[in-house]
């Protein structure tokens, strides 16, 4: 099972959503955290400036995240809409 963080930028972004938006990413965060298999799909290697980081679908929603396998540890740098997220 992974540890998930949140960068402190991160959680603000994340506190700004509404309830059913946060209780959406909430489910997939843990549901990551548990499985990473069961949300290959949604799950999507970054490149340029976001080289190196993960982004996670949910919804209109998109979840940028840095994978540590080795230390099991999943952090997320940002959480937006996705037509703000990538800005």
């Amino acid at each position: 099972m992974y540890r998930l963080l949140f960068l402190t930028s991160a959680k603000k972004e994340f506190k700004k959503l509404d309830s059913a938006a946060q209780k959406l990413i909430k489910e997939k965060l843990i549901l990551l955290s548990k499985d990473p298999g069961r949300v290959k799909n949604n799950i999507k290697a970054l490149q340029g400036e976001y080289k190196g980081k993960f982004r996670l679908r949910v919804g209109d929603y998109r979840v940028i995240l840095q994978k540590k396998d080795d230390a099991l540890i999943i952090t997320v740098i940002s959480v937006g809409h996705r037509k703000d997220i990538y800005k």
